[in-house]
This record gives C-alpha cells, sequence and structure tokens, in this order.
C-alpha cells in the first residue's frame, strides 16, 4: 500500500488519509491512480457504509493537484482529477470530507463532491486557476453553481478570493465548524450516526438527490429504489425497533 494514500477499513466505515504533509497533501499521478484504486476498493464492499476522506498534519486538508506534474499528466495513462471527483461524488455511501487545514484548487471541488464537509476553525480556501491561465474543468465548475450558486463561484474563480473558516460556513461550504481538536471526535459522531442509517434507503435517497441537484432525477430508477426499500428485511427492522423503542439494526437487505 501506498504510504501517500492511506485506506483504513473499520467494519462498517472506512477513512482515506491523504499523506503528504510535506506538500500539504497535493496529488499528482501516482496519488490519483491509488485513490482511485481505494475508491473502487471500498465502493466494492458491501459492508461500508460510510467514507471518509482527511488529510494527514495541521496545515492542510489538501493543495490539489500537483501544478508541476501538469504536462506529465498530460501523457499519464492513469485517471485525471476530474475523473476522480465525479468518483467521489458518485460513491454509493455518504462520504464524510473531514477538513483538518487549508483547502486550495482542485481539493476544493475533491471536498465539495463529498456529501458533507466538516472544518476546523483557522483554515482558508482559495482557488487559484484565473492567476494561472487555467480554465477549472466543466463538473467541477458544475458542483460550485449546484451547491453553492453563481455569486459564490464567481468569486472562488473569477476574483480568486480566499475565504476563511467563518466566510465558509456562511456561504454553506461547510456543515459544521470545530475547533482542530475536535475535528476527530466529531467526525466519529457522524460516522456513528450514518452507519445507524438503513443502507438501501441512505444509498437510493443520495442518488436521487444529486440527480435532482443537477436536474436529472430517473424517476423510473428511484421509484425502483423505493419498491426496493419498501420490500426490505431492513424496512420490518425499523418499524420493529420503533414500536419496541429500540435501536435499529439493519442489514442492508
Amino acid at each position: 500500500m501506498s504510504d501517500t494514500i492511506i485506506l483504513e477499513c473499520n467494519g462498517a466505515s472506512a477513512a482515506i488519509t491523504l499523506n503528504i504533509p510535506a506538500k500539504h497533501n497535493r496529488l499528482g499521478p501516482a496519488e490519483l491512480m491509488r485513490l482511485m484504486q481505494c475508491l473502487d476498493q471500498v465502493a466494492g464492499d458491501a459492508q461500508i457504509r460510510c467514507l471518509v476522506i482527511t488529510g494527514a498534519g495541521e496545515r492542510s486538508f489538501c493543495a490539489g493537484f500537483d501544478i508541476g506534474a501538469i504536462d506529465s499528466a498530460k501523457e499519464a495513462s492513469g485517471p485525471g482529477f476530474e475523473a476522480l471527483v465525479d468518483r467521489i461524488e458518485t460513491m454509493p455511501m455518504p462520504v464524510v470530507a473531514a477538513l483538518n487545514g487549508g483547502v486550495f484548487g482542485g481539493a476544493t471541488d475533491l471536498a465539495l463532491a463529498c456529501d458533507f464537509r466538516l472544518g476546523v476553525t483557522g483554515m482558508r480556501l482559495f482557488v487559484p486557476p484565473a492567476k494561472l491561465g487555467l480554465h477549472y474543468y466543466p463538473n467541477g465548475l458544475r458542483r460550485f453553481v449546484e451547491r453553492l450558486g453563481p455569486g459564490v463561484a464567481k468569486r472562488m474563480f473569477l476574483l480568486a478570493e480566499e475565504f476563511d473558516a467563518e466566510e465558509l460556513m456562511r456561504v454553506g461550504y461547510l456543515d459544521w465548524l470545530v475547533a482542530p481538536d475536535r475535528l476527530r471526535p466529531r467526525c466519529a459522531e457522524l460516522v456513528e450516526s450514518l452507519v445507524g442509517m438503513a443502507p438501501l434507503a441512505l444509498r437510493g435517497m443520495k442518488r436521487a438527490i444529486n440527480q435532482i441537484a443537477r436536474g436529472s432525477l430517473d424517476t423510473v430508477a428511484t421509484r425502483a429504489a423505493i419498491a426496493e426499500a419498501y420490500a426490505s428485511q431492513d424496512l420490518q427492522e425499523g418499524l420493529a425497533a420503533h414500536r419496541e423503542k429500540r435501536k435499529p439494526v439493519f442489514k442492508g437487505r
């Protein structure tokens, strides 16, 4: 296993750590390939109900793609940054971005592709393409407009404005903001809540919500997911637990 990208699976949850703190967890072609392998492994494990993506160190979550590797990336046969982030968005289970520090460049979209973002006080966000002569890729721009609106997207991309933690909360980029020493325990609380939900219902609703946000809801597939949940053992368990005033134990079937 690459020591720059660490995958840990613990029962119903998994965590991916970007482990290059000396370089602000910046990602090159090799890291993109390893990340894609990790995502495929997690997506293929029916036992995993929640994924956390975080960074090592206390300064940065991730500084995006390694600009110095742009030329070599054009010739690489591995996944591009956009394909990697799209894969995160379509992961079947909920994904939590535990932002341990600053978020820069493409990492701003990597975190936005996750379902939830938990940040720490003192963090910053900055997207520099306009200062470098780069044009951001289309699906990244789509996510910013869908989730934050065109006004915030223009501040981030056209003005290359730097956002502090409090402003990120105000514009809706962050879902929660905690002190750095509360990041791990608060993330653990979120994971505990998510893995306790009914997996079939959770996965189906996540997929439908993302489709609705894009204006491309597959109604037939959504109704099939509703029928699957309605006929599931999990629904019977959930109803029984409600009657008996106990915590349900869902099996994902």
